[in-house]
């Protein structure tokens, strides 16, 4: 079972870093010493400062308690058709990729790469899946590190949305759709992270899937590294309007589904 990506520091000082925070004005914000905002950030847990950090940095008071509580953990299992695979980077990081096949054949397309090849095309040799696409959420390196080596063993396109035009690639543009067998696939914004950020929803499974690369972790989100608040309004928009029980597949960290996210997530408000 993967971790959470993010702890409670972390979306502390994500939230910080896109309001333009520092531990000063937080602690103004909050009514709490300079001292204790400052701990927050570095991840120290105190149940009492919570809620006032959470009014301050318009977070979920709830979800950000449970949060540094270490009370919840989206335990999903899954679904047919969709394999996650993770691979390591960095410092004891890891990052996902995904592999989701046509139920009624043998295409295939994979949605980032990760770091490890073999790992990727063992998977759809031992599958004998035919991959007809791969799809990046984002062209930050860490989703793309091994796309060299799947390009030349599989032969298949590589789809980034325009914006995120790194060369050798075929550019798409938010809603274009795309048919793998009987699913389709079709593409959202979610920038704000990253510039080209895209979501693809898969429909065509026995549950609505969305990969949604950093535009959204279990429990949390990618940093909005190029616009905070348009992060926040692209995953309320492009995100939180699927279904339910939509399988969300984040590029970092466990599954999750739009449901618990909606619960659990402390950056989403539901007014």
């Amino acid at each position: 079972m993967l971790p959470l990506e993010d702890n409670y520091g972390d979306i502390i000082g994500k939230a910080m870093r896109g309001l333009g925070l520092t531990d000063a004005t937080l602690a103004r914000a909050a009514g709490l010493t300079v001292a204790a905002a400052r701990a927050a950030r570095n991840g120290a847990f105190d149940p009492q400062a919570a809620p006032r950090l959470a009014q301050a940095l318009n977070l979920n008071p709830a979800a950000l308690l449970a949060s540094g509580a270490h009370s919840w953990h989206p335990r999903v299992t899954g679904s047919a058709g969709v394999r996650q695979l993770t691979s390591p980077y960095g410092g004891g990081l890891t990052v996902n990729c995904y592999v989701i096949r046509d139920p009624a054949g043998r295409a295939a397309a994979l949605f980032d790469t990760g770091t490890d090849p073999a790992a990727i095309l063992d998977f759809v040799a031992a599958e004998k899946l035919s991959l007809h696409y791969i799809f990046l959420t984002h062209t930050h390196h860490d989703h793309l590190d091994c796309l060299p080596q799947i390009q030349r063993a599989s032969g298949a396109p590589t789809l980034v949305q325009r914006n995120g035009d790194i060369g050798g690639v075929q550019l798409f543009d938010w809603g274009a759709a795309f048919r793998l067998g009987v699913l389709t696939v079709t593409a959202r914004q979610t920038t704000g992270h990253a510039a080209d950020g895209t979501t693809f929803v898969v429909s065509g499974l026995a549950r609505p899937v969305a990969v949604v690369g950093d535009a959204l972790f279990a429990g949390s989100m990618g940093g909005g590294l190029v616009n905070y608040r348009e992060a926040l309004t692209m995953n309320r928009r492009n995100i939180y309007s699927l279904p339910d029980d939509t399988l969300l597949c984040p590029g970092h960290g466990p599954l999750t589904t739009v449901a618990l996210e909606k619960q659990h997530n402390p950056f989403y408000q539901s007014s």
